[in-house]
């Protein structure tokens, strides 16, 4: 707990966040950005992102923003961050990377 409120929840994803693993990824945040006030994405273990995983977290921060919540991305690599600074997105996600 910090100043009284509960530590964020922490999200570890890895290998590969593509077609096949963003509709499950999306599930995941959709339900713990319902439940916590922050939730912490570590991304430090993806391998791969494309455009659906993207989307994913475009759409998880537009429903942290709406809702008044935290959304913070932490441990982006290489690849994750590429894909963010050529879509202009990388401000818009920003998290500790």
């Amino acid at each position: 707990m910090r100043d009284g409120r509960p530590a964020p929840l922490v999200v570890r994803v890895g290998g590969e966040i593509d077609l096949a693993a963003a509709p499950r990824l999306r599930r995941r945040l959709t339900t713990v950005l319902e439940a916590r006030r922050e939730v912490v994405l570590d991304l430090s273990e993806v391998t791969f992102m494309d455009c659906s995983g993207l989307g994913v977290l475009v759409r998880a921060r537009n429903q942290a923003d709406r809702s008044g919540k935290r959304l913070v991305l932490r441990g982006v690599g290489r690849p994750v961050a590429r894909l963010l600074k050529l879509t202009g997105l990388s401000r818009r996600l920003a998290g500790e990377f």
